[in-house]
């Protein structure tokens, strides 16, 4: 049996979307997943739409798992460097009933073997939820998971 793809994991925090393209290409990504609850974005490239053309045309597929993101109230505790704060709220989110749909689908798309990248902000996985997410893919599935980063602006 082959070895299983692991499953990346980016934040595009401090870079540009022409960075993020080149760290998606080095790795041979098949499909970005985003996490972030609101796809927009006020850094150029990041909205959803822009990002899923820019991926296209890499021949990148893009996902959106809204479902995944971090609530409200997440995200205000995370802007608030209160990461821990983010983590036991985010938590609480994983037991609702549309986050655990949205991580079996992840799953799912998981076990086809295509190369697979979490996306969200935070340069830091281990301030992000995606973090989180990646460790129950990897339980459930036991595969690897990678952290990639852009280059800094």
């Amino acid at each position: 049996m082959a070895a299983r793809r692991p499953l990346f994991t980016i934040g595009y925090e401090q870079s540009t979307s022409r960075r993020l393209l080149e760290s998606l290409r080095a790795a041979r990504v098949d499909v970005v997943v985003d996490t972030r609850a609101v796809a927009a974005s006020r850094r150029p490239g990041f909205s959803k739409r822009q990002l899923a053309a820019a991926l296209d045309a890499q021949g990148i597929g893009y996902i959106h798992l809204r479902g995944l993101g971090t609530p409200k109230e997440g995200r205000l505790a995370a802007r608030a460097g209160k990461a821990d704060v983010m983590l036991r709220i985010y938590e609480k989110h994983l037991a609702t009933p549309h986050a655990k749909e949205q991580l079996d689908e992840l799953v799912a798309l998981a076990r086809t073997g295509r190369r697979l990248c979490l996306l969200c902000y935070e340069r830091d996985p281990h301030v992000c939820h995606r973090r989180r997410i990646a460790e129950l893919v990897s339980k459930r599935l036991r595969i690897g998971v990678e952290h990639l980063f852009c280059a800094p602006v």
